[in-house]
């Protein structure tokens, strides 16, 4: 993948081979700029390849997928409708549900009430994303980009913006998200602790143009409670991924 024309254009990513299994969390990291959010561009459909073969559940890749849903740093919720109206949105867009919004629309809200309600939002269905905390909004992004029930939800840096202790809040509200809903997750951070916590694998990615340079499961066993950010196996991994990126800078 390369942005700008000719001799000017600047290649993103090389040669990059990823096989991610229906259910798995994966959590993408590497240096910045190194092209991260481009991969992530590539598998939702929003930035055809320039060459190579891509595909999700083994059918080719031709434009943007109605079966991701996604939700980066900036929540981008619409400041003119109410939580739950901004959850609502990809139904009304989305087919098959953008056809049958109107009539099934007190069956959405019901669903939409009860995903807030998991991620602890229960009674702020009402509220406008200037009356939420960030932690707030970026819970509401979350519902978001899983109200149609995609199968791959994907995450761009949707954390970073936010306070360590909200991160962490947020991070075991995605772990059980996930765990309920058995979502296909992709997660690009440059938080190698967030990474290790919530995902199966971590995928290590190079400069620019970026190549993935190593894959590192996480055997760490689930569930996982915050206290085992503490355990010397998890640092382990969390070092061994930084000394990775912080070579390849």
């Amino acid at each position: 993948m390369a942005y700008g024309r000719g001799a000017a254009a600047v290649k993103a990513i090389e040669d990059v081979s990823l096989s991610i299994a229906k259910g798995e969390f994966i959590a993408v990291v590497g240096p910045s700029g190194c092209g991260k959010s481009s991969l992530m561009k590539l598998i939702s459909g929003l930035h055809p390849p320039l060459a190579g073969l891509l595909s999700v559940e083994g059918k080719p890749v031709t434009g943007p997928l109605k079966s991701v849903g996604m939700a980066f740093q900036n929540s981008s919720l619409l400041p003119w409708r109410r939580a739950i109206d901004n959850v609502l949105l990809p139904l009304e867009i989305v087919e098959p549900h953008r056809r049958n919004f109107s009539r099934e629309k007190d069956r959405y809200r019901a669903k939409a009430l009860k995903l807030l309600e998991s991620v602890g939002l229960a009674g702020f269905a009402d509220k406008y994303p200037w009356e939420l905390s960030g932690g707030m909004q970026q819970r509401t992004s979350i519902c978001r980009a899983l109200i149609h029930e995609p199968e791959m939800l994907m995450l761009d840096e949707p954390f970073g913006a936010l306070d360590a202790f909200t991160r962490e809040e947020l991070w075991c509200a995605l772990r059980d998200l996930q765990a309920e809903r058995r979502v296909t997750v992709m997660l690009v951070t440059h938080d190698l602790r967030e990474a290790v916590f919530l995902a199966d694998t971590v995928y290590v990615m190079s400069s620019r143009p970026g190549r993935i340079v190593r894959r590192c499961g996480v055997d760490i066993p689930r569930p996982r409670d915050l206290e085992v950010v503490y355990t010397q196996r998890f640092q382990d991994i969390v070092h061994e991924l930084r000394s990775l990126i912080g070579g390849r800078h």
